[in-house]
């Protein structure tokens, strides 16, 4: 009977190196374009500028949390707007649901963070190890000054990108050129330094050493994405009727190829896997869908004088037409169908209704809140007064002045904390500040006669040229009649 140690040693195995072949092909350009594409996009975006006039910063892409607001070029998101932050990630999911619905882990295998970082880190280390017969002569080699050389220079080179990759994350939520001379000079916030040095951290052991253990156990999408599959989703697929059985090598007869299928077992599709899994085994949850295997099999295909696509983008339904002897259907029949389309339809909706949004919110907010300690105090005259601290919302990025009024309270006046009774009338003016909420505590005062609790609403206008006007409800307490 076996030990509960034999058992546990049966049942684990430990994880092999997975040394994934350099391959040249269209989707491994693509994957470079991809690369770097994503990495400009990240670590330049911090510092593009956008001239949003002398009141407000002009950092093109900032998460300004001090003064709560977040900047993308032209738009300018409020705390009060949070829904369109909310309406984005909406759209990033529908999105994520659409691309796997159409073309499979297409996410996953081309603008993944973790295969991005990853790829980079990859080609590092091909540069500095060599290809992959190298690095695994390397990795079975006795630890000596040649071997410890290469080590410390690969691993230095990654280090240096992980601090660059978290560096660039802090400068999304601070002006970045000062922020960076604060940080080299020791001045920055703590905060920045725990940052960056977490996202080093991480950036370093995921994308060096962790790799295909990230997509494999700890991302859940793997085992979410079964659900936005089905048998017209394009994936990358082994075409085993074509495939089977296959031969060790090219074998030929006098009169042509042995009745054999077309794969000869050399192992390119498994030796460029980032993953290190065997495409030919099927569907899988290793498979990221980079279609590196496609890349690596057709050039193998078109060497031996065989036909391309032996591993391809297919379609459940198509390679059962393949199988069959029958053409595959057009890739646009295939991915214009009833569950994409619901999709799209849904992501498109989502995104128009922002953009409306966008285009007709005002850009003047007004709040008010009523003072409740007193509710209400009856004045020499007999009338009733309540006060309120009103907050006027400028969302413009220069001063304007503004006109706060009362709506639907007959025969009330108001007055500000600054002025005097004798000046009430129906509106007060303030200045309002480019770019911020200014508090102000005004006076209403009506007669005593009416409901104890009778609605009405504060009004703000706009008074320059390009206006604007907003109003929230309210009500005017009065003391119980006897």
């Amino acid at each position: 009977m076996s030990s509960p140690e034999d058992l546990s040693a049966s049942l684990y195995e430990k994880r092999k190196g997975v040394y994934p072949k350099a391959v040249d092909g269209p989707f491994r350009r693509f994957k470079w374009a991809v690369m770097a594409v994503t990495l400009a996009i990240y670590y330049v975006t911090p510092w593009l500028r956008w001239d949003r006039g002398p009141y407000a910063p002009d950092q093109a892409v900032l998460v300004d949390l001090a003064n709560r607001r977040f900047y993308m070029f032209a738009i300018e998101i409020w705390p009060h707007e949070f829904y369109y932050v909310a309406g984005l990630l909406v759209m990033a999911g529908i999105g994520l649901f659409l691309v796997t619905s159409a073309v499979g882990r297409a996410w996953c295998g081309y603008a993944c963070p973790q295969t991005v970082w990853t790829d980079l880190y990859q080609h590092v280390e091909r540069f500095i190890d060599g290809d992959r017969n190298a690095q695994i002569r390397l990795a079975k080699a006795p630890w000596g000054p040649a071997k410890i050389g290469k080590r410390l220079s690969k691993w230095t080179v990654w280090l240096l990108i992980a601090v660059a990759t978290g560096g660039a994350w802090i400068f999304y939520f601070a002006d970045a050129p000062t922020l960076a001379r604060d940080f080299i000079a020791g001045d920055a916030a703590p905060v920045a330094y725990a940052t960056v040095g977490v996202l080093t951290l991480t950036t370093f052991v995921l994308g060096g050493f962790m790799r295909e253990q990230v997509c494999i156990y700890m991302c859940p999408w793997p085992r979410i994405q079964t659900a936005m599959l089905d048998e017209k989703s394009l994936i990358v697929t082994y075409k085993d009727w074509r495939g089977e059985p296959r031969t060790r090598g090219v074998k030929k007869a006098e009169d042509g190829y042995l009745p054999t299928g077309d794969c000869i077992d050399c192992l390119q599709c498994v030796s460029v896997c980032p993953t290190g899994i065997d495409i030919r085994e099927g569907p899988q949850i290793g498979c990221i869908t980079c279609a590196l295997c496609i890349d690596a099999c057709d050039k193998v295909m078109e060497q031996v004088g065989r036909p391309r696509g032996l591993i391809d983008y297919c379609t459940v339904d198509d390679a059962e037409r393949e199988k069959k002897g029958a053409p595959p259907r057009p890739v646009l029949k295939t991915l214009l169908r009833p569950r994409t389309i619901a999709y799209f339809t849904v992501w498109a909706g989502i995104g128009v209704a922002m953009l409306f949004a966008l285009g007709a919110r005002t850009r003047v907010d007004i709040s008010a809140l009523q003072d409740r300690n007193p509710i209400y105090v009856r004045l020499a005259d007999g009338t009733i007064r309540n006060s309120y601290t009103v907050k006027i919302r400028n969302m413009q990025a220069r001063p304007r002045p503004m006109e706060i009024g009362i709506d639907g309270l007959a025969g009330a006046v108001l007055w500000s904390e600054n002025g005097a009774r004798e000046t009430a009338g129906r509106s007060v003016t303030v200045d309002a500040p480019a770019d911020s909420v200014t508090r102000v505590r005004v006076f209403v005062a009506a007669g005593p006669d009416g409901e104890q609790r009778s609605p009405f609403n504060f009004t703000v206008r706009a008074t320059d040229s390009e206006g604007g006007s907003s109003a929230d409800d309210t009500q005017f307490e009065r003391p119980e009649s006897d």
